[in-house]
């Protein structure tokens, strides 16, 4: 009985949400962005539809990292609707695994088809530098709570998803042609998500690079992982926002990740929107 409870406790939560903005809006997405560090302004270039703050929203975790707004922004990137997340939640601000993945699956219940994840991250592979553009073609989430621990939400997926092609393949070819036709070096690789929000050891940092991880952060691994269980389309692109622990020569800090992503936000913002075009 318990499991059935967490169960319908979980479903009712988004169910929820999901309620508390078609209250707002009717809008229908295809594809839903998840704005990293740095790209926050990047709705500014929407045409914007419309807004809700995540505190409107009904049993929504409310972010409180600073340089996550904290909002969905509903428009048009060109000509294709699309639903950003202006800030996302992360598991070390305290919230259960299932809330930070509750944006993922509300956006898929919106009618969203396709995840562009976006993020800053700490670079593992040494040909990398601070603005490197990594586009995500596996990840590794030992070190994080799978997300699909409990009953299954059967409304949403399988049991057992596989996940021998989280990134699709499709997006990620649309990708690489966005960045050649936009003359941006764009690079490709292992992310590796650890719970934070400290930042990772040296010695941690050594193990990543013998397991094969080439950018390492704090989310984006787990929300791939629920979004490919409800069956979304995935992509992303990571931004190298420094040199990680043992690589890097000065300590890190999360004011040198916002300024680092905040310096490579323009070609991220022309990558982000020359491949979502090309997306339909």
């Amino acid at each position: 009985m318990e499991g059935v409870f967490f169960l319908s406790k979980t479903y009712d939560k988004i169910e929820d949400c999901l309620k508390s903005i078609r209250k707002v809006t009717d809008f229908v997405p295809k594809v839903a962005i998840v704005l990293g560090s740095g790209l926050g302004d990047y709705a500014d270039g929407i045409e914007v539809v419309a807004e809700i703050d995540y505190s409107e929203i009904k049993g929504f975790p409310v972010s409180t990292v600073p340089g996550h707004a904290g909002k969905f922004i509903f428009g048009y990137v060109d000509s294709v609707p699309v639903v950003c997340m202006k800030g996302r939640v992360h598991y070390y601000e305290g919230y259960d695994i299932s809330d930070v993945v509750l944006p993922t699956r509300l956006m898929h219940l919106l009618g969203a088809e396709i995840l562009f994840l976006t993020n800053a991250s700490g670079g593992i592979n040494k040909s990398f530098s601070a603005g490197t553009l990594m586009m995500i073609t596996d990840h590794i989430s030992t070190f994080v709570p799978n997300p699909l621990i409990g009953p299954n939400l059967d409304k949403l997926g399988t049991r057992f998803p596989d996940m021998s092609h989280v990134y699709d393949e499709e997006l990620q070819e649309k990708i690489r042609i966005a960045a050649k036709e936009n003359d941006i070096d764009l690079r490709e690789g292992v992310y590796i998500q650890f719970t934070g929000p400290s930042f990772e050891s040296p010695a941690e940092i050594r193990m990543a690079s013998v397991l094969g991880a080439d950018a390492v952060g704090m989310s984006t691994v787990v929300e791939a992982i629920a979004a490919n269980h409800c069956g979304m389309r995935i992509c992303g692109v990571s931004c190298v926002c420094n040199l990680a622990a043992g690589i890097s020569l000065t300590p890190l800090t999360h004011d040198e990740v916002q300024q680092a992503a905040n310096d490579a936000a323009p070609k991220f913002k022309k990558l982000l929107t020359a491949s979502v075009k090309k997306f339909v």
